[in-house]
């Protein structure tokens, strides 16, 4: 079958110009496809199945449950007791608060899986704090926003489980370890500037806690890290799957909540319930859309088109890898996670596949992309939430948040070139 590059054109370009006149995303995505569909004479009905069926899938039952168990955990006071653990850990040295934000934010991905929730919960408790001990506006949101980042690699992440769709069932459970040794080389790669820029500026030492109230603090914010626990130990040792340990761990922290830390009345469940439910429509829409554009990018045979150009462009493995970085980096910059890792996964797969590199792996790769991405301008919404949340221009943060996009970029290729860094943990634990 030869290519049709008219649809091609009316697929893509439309794309294009539904973008670029600011149109949401979700509806970018289905009148493309519509006009791509009537472009080259297909049955509509063809493309609506398909929207339909990309959101028909029981691995996608963990993607409301892990939205809830965030939110739950956002509105309980979870994440001042993170910071509060984070400050006994490594609030006493030079800049600790820069690190104590790292840090908490390492946790809260841990529990949250969302970049917003941890610009919004995390870059409201602590840049105020250190605007007040003499930290620049600027350095603070710049810290926040890249460390918030680690959400999307360190499990539990909803974008981890879109991936697993989209690359046609690759295991969550894997995907989870995976991204245990990234998300962690990443916050440590961010404390490593942080620290140099506290350093440069002569910025304040943190408290330093008496042992009675660093065994106070430790053992009121435990509770709360043990929702990881309770997900990376349940489907790693096979008792239950990734779907039914988001389950367990929504009810968890439920009962952590409004049961033994009681910060918000029950009756708070329902604005809880209405903020989960209209980020679900959002990401349950977007999958939908998404999965109607893919199956025309398939029906055109778009993926096998860029596999060819790539392959006859070079056929050196750490050249592709470092085309597709470049790739992924470029349009992490221009569009939202979820719609990216739904489009661009089925299109670069066959490359993947064709040098031998592991989906899992390639699935991290990607995410850390898309973690530049999201504090990226021009639509990083990571960035735009820390800087509304910090209340200073995006223009004004540019500057100080440089040295950590060097970070993450050099995260991005170690992670890249030494598969074991992602590997090893689910080679180990699930072979």
């Amino acid at each position: 079958m030869e290519a049709n590059i008219p649809g091609c054109a009316a697929l893509l370009g439309s794309f294009a110009v539904l973008v670029a006149i600011r149109l949401p995303i979700t509806f970018a995505l289905v009148g493309s496809s519509l006009i791509a569909g009537l472009a080259i004479g297909l049955p509509l009905e063809a493309v609506w199945q398909r929207m339909i069926q990309g959101v028909q899938s029981f691995s996608l039952l963990a993607v409301p449950f892990f939205i809830l168990a965030g939110e739950i955990m956002l509105s309980g006071g979870i994440a001042q007791r993170l910071v509060d653990f984070s400050d006994v850990i490594i609030g006493r040295i030079r800049g600790g608060m820069a690190q104590v934000n790292i840090l908490s934010s390492t946790f809260f991905g841990a529990v949250s899986g969302s970049t917003t929730a941890d610009v919004s919960s995390i870059g409201a408790t602590l840049i105020p704090v250190m605007v007040k001990q003499g930290y620049g506006r600027d350095f603070s949101v710049s810290v926040t926003v890249t460390s918030a980042c680690q959400s999307m690699i360190i499990p539990p992440s909803h974008n981890m489980i879109i991936y697993a769709l989209a690359a046609g069932g690759v295991s969550a459970g894997r995907l989870f370890l995976a991204g245990m040794v990234p998300g962690c080389l990443l916050g440590l790669s961010l404390m490593a500037v942080a620290h140099v820029q506290t350093l440069r500026h002569g910025y304040p030492r943190g408290k330093a806690y008496t042992f009675r109230e660093a065994l106070i603090v430790t053992k009121d914010s435990l509770l709360g890290l043990m929702t990881i626990v309770i997900i990376l130990v349940g489907v790693t040792s096979g008792y239950f799957t990734a779907t039914e340990s988001a389950a367990i761990a929504c009810a968890y922290a439920f009962a952590v909540t409004f049961l033994i830390y009681r910060n918000i009345p029950f009756a708070a469940i329902w604005e809880i319930l209405y903020r989960a439910g209209k980020t679900l429509a959002m990401v349950l829409s977007i999958i939908a859309a998404a999965n109607g554009f893919g199956y025309l990018l398939s029906y055109l045979r778009i993926p096998g088109m860029a596999t060819a150009w790539m392959l006859a462009t070079t056929d050196n493995p750490a050249l592709l890898l470092l085309m597709i970085n470049a790739l992924l980096l470029f349009l992490g910059c221009i569009m939202d996670v979820a719609p990216l890792i739904m489009i661009v996964t089925p299109i670069v797969m066959p490359v993947i596949k064709s040098i031998g590199m592991d989906p899992v792996h390639f699935g991290i790769v990607l995410l850390l992309n898309l973690a530049v991405g999201a504090c990226t301008p021009p639509v990083g919404l990571t960035l735009f939430t820390g800087c509304a949340v910090g209340r200073i221009p995006v223009e004004k943060v540019m500057l100080s948040i440089l040295p950590f996009y060097a970070a993450m970029a050099a995260t991005l290729l170690l992670v890249t070139y030494i598969p074991p860094l992602a590997m090893s943990l689910p080679n180990a634990f699930m072979p």
